[in-house]
């Protein structure tokens, strides 16, 4: 049987970019995970000259996410999300379906995508690490005082991201945002990670901070402990380190 949502990217891919040098197929629709609503993820390689730009469409009632770049942007950008720790393109190109590549760069592009998700994201340096630590024991602080149960719930959101970030990159593992979050974070660490995204659960179900904090302090042990006294850093402009929530 025909599958709809790829035939719709493969016409897509035909009636806007005839010659493309590769055209991949990625995120839920090409992992079998698409719902009604999902929309087309689709990365396109075109010839040198051409743009490198990311467009969001709709075809037949469908969202369309268009990836498009050169092989210089794609060389670009895959550059970029190894400094980001996200990997985006990287996991398009590695897990995504095939739709045209009549020249083999579908399969050299994989190949580099797969070696960057193997070699795993850059490391924190030792300073963004102590940072980080610092900002999540002052939160930490916060979600213990929280009266306000907005407040409360604002701060789990930023305990749950700040003790992510830490725990993927004590295991050298990609990070993401949104859906993602959860997914790398269970890759990464699938107890930890599900213990804090447990945590983050029963707190916006029933407002207690404990589970949470309980899973935050077994990361901040596992990175280092918690930092209050002695942290210091100069002002160093608009590079230096971010400020711990709220201030």
């Amino acid at each position: 049987m025909r599958n709809e949502p790829v035939e719709q990217a493969r016409r897509i891919a035909r009636d806007r970019f005839p010659d493309a040098l590769s055209v991949i197929l990625a995120g839920s629709t090409a992992s079998g995970r698409a719902t009604a609503s999902s929309d087309l993820d689709i990365a396109v390689l075109v010839a040198d000259g051409a743009g490198t730009a990311r467009e969001t469409v709709r075809s037949e009632g469908r969202v369309v996410e268009l990836f498009v770049h050169t092989r210089t942007g794609l060389a670009e950008l895959f550059a970029a999300d190894r400094a980001s720790r996200r990997a985006v393109l990287q996991h398009m190109y590695a897990s995504g379906l095939v739709l045209a590549d009549p020249r083999g760069d579908a399969v050299r592009a994989r190949a580099l995508a797969e070696a960057d998700l193997r070699q795993g994201p850059p490391a924190l340096d030792p300073q963004t690490v102590e940072t980080r630590r610092y900002s999540l024991t002052d939160a930490l602080d916060d979600l213990a005082d929280a009266r306000d149960r907005f407040e409360g719930l604002a701060v789990a959101g930023y305990v749950l991201g700040a003790a992510a970030e830490l725990l993927c990159d004590h295991h050298r593992a990609w990070t993401g945002g949104g859906k993602w979050l959860p997914r790398r974070l269970l890759e990464a660490d699938a107890s930890r990670g599900g213990a804090l995204l447990d945590g983050h659960l029963r707190m916006c179900e029933s407002g207690d901070p404990a589970p949470l904090a309980a899973a935050a302090s077994e990361v901040l042990a596992l990175t280092g402990g918690p930092l209050r006294e002695g942290y210091r850093r100069t002002w160093r402009g608009v590079a230096g380190p971010l400020p711990a929530p709220g201030r």
